[in-house]
């Protein structure tokens, strides 16, 4: 085989078999294949697409290009959960304890931020000495001691899916489907999970604006899943405006540790127990979703979730005295609120435009190796269907440089618009692709 002619088949629209897709992928990690022809590939799939099946062989190929985690030793059934980012999107940090206190371990690799989206692994690291670094061997006994670890993905796990997206990064690949779909899951498949639970956002603060799209996504990595033998559920949920009140890092784990203690904004609770419940079906521990929602509850309103981070936390070195009194967290200097210029209903609060405020203010990397500031960021106080009033606070700003002030309000009520009339709220979710288990449901 010769890699110019798999990128002239895929040119002309036609389907790559198995053993092309794998003879290209270990090519490009070995560096036989040069990146001007992976650069030519990439944009063959953006222009030609994928069937299912070409797609499911990419992403195995890719998640087989490095080591791949056998967890079946250490728990009966790994379930892991995924989103595709978003703003004040902090729901592993409550989920991940959650479903853990109901039995189910989880063990979860999670990336750091790029842009205005927010990474889990930045979050955390707010708390002082918590270290998401860790070996294979680490990863794997804090599973099977405590029942939950939260790491940073290593570089031995699907190494062709870092290749391949710092081509796309500069080669406008990066809105292909196929591509996003087999790099989402190549990194699932690669660090163990049996069942996968995605979190597929939909707006302006995400990758996919519109629902088309993501539903196309959804459907696709559900197929990949089903191909591969995983068991994969998506859910469709809404990314217009910011998740919960808090954008920024100390400010989101603060927000975090209020909702494991029964007191979470309304909107970023309901979308945590929905997400555990699909995950706790899936995984085994509950016969549906309405028994799954009752353990969720229960697991935070006895405090045995709150308990379970308190155990994440210490696991992994962190101080546990910051998150028992999170107002030792990294603070800012100068806390102001964004007054609303005028009285109405807000129709609006744009998530990309708070998102990237808080990525001025320092909470965010523009590019990869970014220095980020743990204290600073948002409050978001008001949510699209909400009345306000003349004068009445639409934001907390948090800052370390007193300039900054200024020019984030003037961009976050750039973020806002108002109508005269009611507007109805916004929806947390618009959808679920995927099927949960038939003797689950049957149960």
């Amino acid at each position: 085989m010769r890699a110019v002619d798999i990128i002239i088949k895929k040119r002309d629209g036609l389907e790559l078999s198995r053993e092309e897709i794998e003879f290209f992928i270990r090519g490009m990690v070995s560096g036989e294949i040069p990146d001007y022809q992976v650069a030519a590939w990439a944009m063959a799939v953006m222009l030609r697409g994928m069937t299912e099946q070409e797609t499911t062989d990419l992403t195995l190929a890719m998640a087989y290009s490095g080591e791949v985690l056998d967890l079946s030793q250490i728990v009966p059934v790994a379930v892991d959960k995924h989103s595709t980012g978003g703003v004040g999107d902090k729901t592993t940090l409550v989920v991940e304890p959650t479903v853990a206190a109901c039995g189910l371990p989880v063990g979860k690799m999670s990336g750091r931020g790029l842009g205005f989206s927010g990474g889990t692994i930045d979050k955390m690291e707010s708390i002082r000495g918590f270290r998401a670094t860790l070996s294979v061997e680490e990863f794997l006994f804090n599973l099977k001691t405590y029942g939950i670890v939260l790491s940073a993905q290593t570089a031995n796990l699907a190494p062709a899916d870092g290749i391949l997206y710092a081509l796309r990064d500069v080669t406008g690949t990066v809105p292909s489907i196929p591509l996003i779909a087999s790099s989402i899951m190549s990194k699932k498949i690669a660090a163990g999970a049996q069942a996968i639970v995605l979190d597929v956002k939909v707006g302006k603060g995400a990758f996919m604006r519109t629902l088309d799209e993501a539903r196309r996504l959804a459907e696709l990595m559900v197929a990949i899943g089903k191909l591969s033998g995983r068991r994969v559920i998506a859910l469709l949920s809404d990314m217009n405006q910011p998740l919960g009140r808090a954008v920024g890092n100390a400010l989101e784990v603060k927000e975090a540790i209020r909702t494991l203690h029964g007191d979470g904004p309304t909107d970023f609770t309901e979308h945590c127990l929905v997400v555990a419940s699909y995950m706790l079906v899936l995984g085994g521990k509950a016969k549906d979703l309405d028994q799954a929602r009752q353990m969720a509850e229960e697991a935070i309103q006895e405090r045995r979730a709150w308990e379970k981070f308190r155990t994440l936390v210490k696991a992994q070195g962190g101080d546990v005295e910051q998150v028992d009194h999170p107002e030792l967290l990294p603070q800012a200097k100068y806390i102001e609120a964004v007054k609303s210029p005028k009285s109405g209903y807000l129709s609006q609060v744009d998530a990309q435009r708070v998102g990237e405020t808080a990525l001025f203010l320092g909470a965010g990397r523009a590019k990869k190796g970014d220095p980020i500031d743990h204290a600073v960021g948002i409050e978001v106080l008001r949510k699209v269907g909400d009345f306000v009033a003349l004068g009445e606070p639409l934001f907390v700003i948090h800052a370390n440089h007193s300039d900054h002030v200024a020019v984030a309000g003037e961009q976050l009520l750039t973020a806002c618009q108002w109508s005269d009339q009611p507007v109805k709220p916004l929806p947390l979710f618009y959808g679920v692709v995927g099927d949960l288990p038939v003797e689950e449901e049957k149960s």
